[in-house]
């Protein structure tokens, strides 16, 4: 239900609105989903072209450490590289396999293998995670670019809407006016 105001008895009048008039645009549930999928496919768009720009500029190298530190940071490794500890202290440690024991307690060659891992695991998150940053820094510029675009046609609707108030108020203002002479 929309309200009109009825000019001679300046009492709102409640009407059915079948469609809500907007910039030439009839807004019904049609053209919103309309706009909505338009609006998706722009972002889609920016985001394709983000990507397609990301794998343009990445190295072989570079998407090799991205891979290596979406590993290093899955429960899949955290899963899988425990299992190893502990296959490996306790085949190290049970007593009916004692010759083929690699590395007794308190698994020095273990320490050196963790130590080893870390050390080159650390860096290469690290370039990882730069490379992250850059990216969602553009990204993030490409979001205030649209934001600021949004802006300034909300000011501008602003805009209209506020001369459109001043524009009702002056009507009243005549039509208060042209009640008064007729009496």
């Amino acid at each position: 239900m929309k309200p009109f105001i009825n000019v001679k008895t300046e009492k709102p009048e409640i009407k059915e609105a079948s469609q809500i008039q907007g910039f030439d645009i009839n807004l019904n549930d049609e053209n919103l989903g309309r706009i909505d999928r338009l609006v998706d496919h722009y972002e889609q768009n920016i985001l394709r072209q983000v990507d397609k720009e990301y794998n343009i500029k990445t190295t072989r190298s570079d998407r090799l450490a991205d891979n290596i530190a979406k590993f290093g940071g899955s429960w899949t490794f955290i899963i899988v590289f425990g299992v190893f500890l502990i296959f490996w202290m306790i085949w190290n440690s049970l007593p009916f396999t004692k010759g083929l024991h690699f590395d007794e307690q308190p698994f020095i060659l273990l320490n050196l293998c963790l130590s080893f891992l870390a050390a080159f695991q650390a860096p290469i998150i690290m370039m990882s995670q730069n490379r992250q940053a850059k990216r969602d820094k553009h990204e993030s510029v490409v979001d205030f670019a649209i934001n600021y675009k949004a802006e300034e046609e909300i000011d501008d609707m602003q805009h209209h809407l506020h001369r459109i108030e001043s524009e009702v108020a002056q009507i009243k203002e005549l039509l208060l006016e042209l009640r008064t002479q007729e009496k």
